[in-house]
């Protein structure tokens, strides 16, 4: 008996295939045709306009980079601001610290966290429902560009560059994000995997170096994003935060009684370790 199989094609050469144990639940949601699947492996999966965006057996790595290397860096992140992250990965990990008093998520569209909820439900572990959360449905761009608030941690979680995602790259939302910074305060976002999608890398390098005091990226080990690490950018006000001892990034880990799965202190220092050939990279860049 045949398998049904999805293939995810984000390069033009080169895809990865999946085989389908059940199709759970597909929408046009106005933005983009989500889809959901089970497959043996990995769990459920959902994807956005057939790229994967998150399962259920990987998604803590992703989170926990993402969301624990700029708090923790920080020694006193009170306010965060959360681009994207519809799935509730992103929102989960940053209410684990007892130190944030409010996170401001802003999300585009309003199905993705509805379907997220109900067919991912331990992604979020009930941290919709947390009273520091103030939920914006809408754009992130105009968020950032329009809001008068100031953050010490901003973390967008975005889809690819394209279709709904592309604004989020630009050098404008770029700049705003940067209006928006604290003093003191760090801003990262995901940036695809470097040994398939390196100019995205360099582009993200050369926008952000007029805009911070130190711009630089630090990767995680995902495996459904195929092709190597994955690059986590970094901006920040000051090369302080990322300069952060490792019994400092320690004191506070346990300080703040964090459980993780994948994230440790000593991943945190050494994920800022870069390739050559991303060092190159980012170098040619600028």
């Amino acid at each position: 008996m045949s398998v049904a199989r999805i293939v995810e094609q984000l390069y033009p050469s080169y895809g990865q295939a999946f085989d389908v144990e059940a199709r759970v639940f597909a929408l046009d949601t106005g933005f983009q045709k989500l889809e959901i699947f089970d497959n043996a492996l990995l769990g459920r999966v959902m994807t956005l306009d057939g790229i994967v965006q998150t399962t259920e057996k990987d998604e803590f790595i992703y989170h926990e980079m993402l969301t624990h290397v700029p708090l923790l860096a920080h020694p006193h992140p009170k306010n965060v601001l959360i681009i994207g992250g519809g799935d509730g990965g992103i929102l989960r990990e940053v209410l684990k610290h007892p130190c944030v008093e409010q996170v401001t998520m802003v999300e585009i569209d309003a199905a993705v966290i509805e379907v997220a909820k109900r067919y991912f439900p331990g992604h979020s572990a009930g941290a919709f429902d947390d009273p520091r959360l103030n939920l914006v449905i809408g754009d992130g761009v105009a968020f950032v560009n329009e809001t008068d608030a100031s953050f010490d941690v901003i973390i967008s979680d975005s889809t690819d560059p394209y279709g709904p995602g592309e604004a989020l790259f630009s050098a404008d939302f770029y700049t705003a994000i940067r209006r928006c910074l604290c003093d003191g305060g760090v801003f990262v976002a995901q940036n695809g995997v470097p040994f398939y999608q390196l100019v995205e890398l360099q582009d993200t390098a050369r926008r952000f170096a007029p805009l911070f005091a130190d711009s630089y990226f630090f990767t995680a080990a995902v495996p459904t994003y195929v092709g190597g690490v994955m690059a986590l950018a970094w901006g920040a006000t000051t090369p302080a935060l990322r300069l952060t001892d490792l019994s400092d990034i320690m004191a506070r880990y346990h300080a703040r009684a964090l459980q993780t799965r994948y994230y440790t202190p000593a991943m945190h220092v050494a994920s800022f370790a870069l390739p050559r050939y991303i060092e190159t990279a980012i170098a040619t860049s600028r």
